[in-house]
């Protein structure tokens, strides 16, 4: 095993900056996440990473070795792309031990690699087949024991889930976590995602635009995020954010106006001068919402709305609510009593709330709460 990291580092096609001077550490053992929307440039990290790209600036380590000149298959790194890249005239056994064979290990080590790779993935079985008589998610342990055998210094997955159906998602995912544990090893591994994100992840980095906007362990990007931007990418659904003007300050809370004229409370000690000049931006999770009673003792803010639709997934799904102005909110909920044209009021806790300034940066978090 070994930790990577990333100084300084560049790159540029042409006139274009993919990645933009990032630093990274990719710690030893620990599993690392890359997510972002489509064309942040975190599979364009990764394929920095394991040299195949060159980079335009900036050093790369593998543990304490500099591999800006190494070429791919001398960095000991094992990747899985998105497609299976399975050779489809040979059997399972045979496209794992390939690498192997290619590097003149013994015959007897091969063996014992690849059978010990397969019985962890449950593929033991699978051994003498061809990938024409797998399922997709048969397949993608093959492309992920064929990584394994090779005993590498870390593991590099470039969304190897996005292929397959909801359910093996679901499935691979949980199998992906046991095996993240027996590894031990260490992971960098991209997907926009955020159940695989949120369940594989020792460290989340969450990119925009060839940077890296916060990195952090999983809870502490869900609780204390950095800005607009990273709160409603982590999260699912996303979170509702609504624009305010400030109204007042006392040494023990904030209150802001919505657009909808409805006051908006931050009960918290206000060690933070406010603008009454600028804009500032509520947010609030949609499980962090509920619809109450009209003449609820409910403790906390207070907004009225019309449903506008109603997700029944289940146990739980969507309400989502128009507001007066005509913005909507989603609000996660077991309470399917209501249909579209109902009335309702909503209520959210002081202590739940974040808030934003006009730039999208945290003023307020669930950090300040915590502490």
């Amino acid at each position: 095993m070994a930790s990577i990291v990333l100084e300084n580092v560049s790159k540029s096609f042409k006139d274009s900056e993919i990645i933009k001077n990032v630093n990274l550490t990719i710690e030893d053992g620990k599993c690392t996440v890359l997510v972002g929307p489509s064309g942040c440039g975190k599979s364009t990290l990764l394929r920095l990473i394991c040299g195949l790209e060159e980079i335009t600036s900036g050093d790369i380590f593998i543990g304490d070795r500099l591999v800006n000149d190494v070429p791919p298959a001398s960095r000991g790194l094992a990747m899985v792309f998105q497609t299976y890249a399975l050779y489809p005239h040979m059997t399972v056994f045979e496209n794992m031990a390939f690498a192997l064979k290619v590097r003149k290990h013994k015959k007897a080590e091969i063996e014992e690699r690849v059978t010990k790779a397969a019985r962890t993935l449950k593929i033991d079985h699978l051994l003498d087949r061809k990938p024409k008589e797998l399922s997709g998610g048969q397949r993608q342990r093959v492309a992920i024991g064929r990584a394994i055998v090779r005993n590498p210094f870390a593991f590099l997955f470039d969304e190897p889930l996005s292929n397959l159906d909801t359910a093996l998602r679901c499935q691979m995912r949980y199998e992906l976590a046991k095996l993240k544990e027996q590894l031990q090893t260490t992971m960098v591994y991209v997907t926009h995602d955020q159940a695989e994100a949120m369940t594989l992840a020792d460290k989340i980095v969450v990119m925009r635009d060839g940077i890296i906007e916060q990195e952090g362990s999983p809870l502490e990007l869900y609780t204390s995020p950095v800005n607009v931007f990273v709160a409603k990418f982590i999260g699912s659904s996303e979170m509702n954010i609504l624009d305010m003007m400030f109204v007042q300050q006392s040494e023990r809370m904030a209150v802001f106006k919505l657009i909808t004229e409805e006051e908006i409370t931050f009960n918290r000690r206000a060690d933070f001068t406010f603008n009454p000049d600028s804009r500032y931006f509520l947010g609030i999770r949609p499980e962090d919402i509920e619809v109450i009673a009209p003449d609820s003792m409910f403790f906390g803010n207070k907004i009225n709305g019309t449903v506008v639709l109603s997700e029944n997934l289940g146990g739980e799904g969507f309400i989502h609510v128009a507001l007066a102005d005509g913005t909507q909110i989603s609000v996660k909920s077991k309470n399917f009593n209501v249909k579209p044209g109902d009335a309702v009021k909503l209520g959210f806790p002081y202590e739940k709330c974040y808030l934003f300034d006009k730039n999208l940066k945290t003023i307020w978090g669930q950090e300040v709460i915590t502490k």
